[in-house]
C-alpha cells in the first residue's frame, strides 16, 4: 500500500493537486481580503469627502494614495494566482511587473525629506532598473523562442 502511494507518478500528482487546492484558498483569501479593502478605502474617502474638513495636503492624499495602490498590487498578486491556476506555471513577468508596481509605490508615497537621502533614492534607483532589465530580458526570451519570430 504504502509502495502504491510513493509511485512517482501518483505521489506528483498529489503534490500537484495539494498545490493547486492551496492555491485556490489563497486567490479566496485574498479575493476577500481585496474586497474587503478596496470596501473600506472607499468608505474612508467618501467620509472624508463628506466631512469637507481633510485637507488633503496634509498627508491624507498620499495615505490614500498608498491604499489604493496597495490594492491594485494585491490584485496584481490575485492575478498571478489565477494565471498559475490557468496555466500551472508562474508567469514571471507577471510577478516582474508586480515587483515594479510594489517600488513604484514606495516612491509615490515617499514621505516628505527622503529626496535627501542619497543612499535611498539610489536604492530605489537600482531595484527599477534591476527589475526592469529583467522584465526587459524575459519579454526578449520569449520574443525569441517564439514561432513566430523566426518566420521574420
Amino acid at each position: 500500500m504504502l509502495m502504491q502511494f510513493l509511485n512517482d507518478n501518483r505521489f506528483l500528482s498529489g503534490i500537484h493537486s495539494y498545490e493547486r487546492l492551496l492555491a485556490k484558498l489563497l486567490a479566496v483569501l485574498l479575493a476577500i481580503v481585496v474586497g474587503m479593502g478596496t470596501l473600506e478605502l472607499f468608505s474612508d474617502a467618501v467620509l472624508k469627502m463628506v466631512n469637507l474638513q481633510t485637507n488633503w495636503f496634509d498627508g491624507s492624499l498620499i495615505k490614500l494614495l498608498d491604499r489604493l495602490l496597495l490594492i491594485f498590487i494585491a490584485l496584481e498578486v490575485l492575478q498571478n494566482i489565477t494565471a498559475y491556476l490557468r496555466d500551472h506555471v508562474v508567469q514571471i513577468e507577471l510577478v516582474l511587473l508586480t515587483a515594479l508596481t510594489a517600488v513604484a509605490r514606495k516612491v509615490i508615497v515617499l514621505p516628505p525629506g527622503a529626496e535627501n537621502k542619497p543612499a535611498l533614492m539610489a536604492g530605489f534607483g537600482v531595484i527599477v532598473i534591476g527589475i526592469a532589465a529583467a522584465y526587459w530580458l524575459v519579454l526578449m526570451a520569449r520574443r525569441s523562442s517564439s514561432p513566430a519570430s523566426s518566420s521574420d
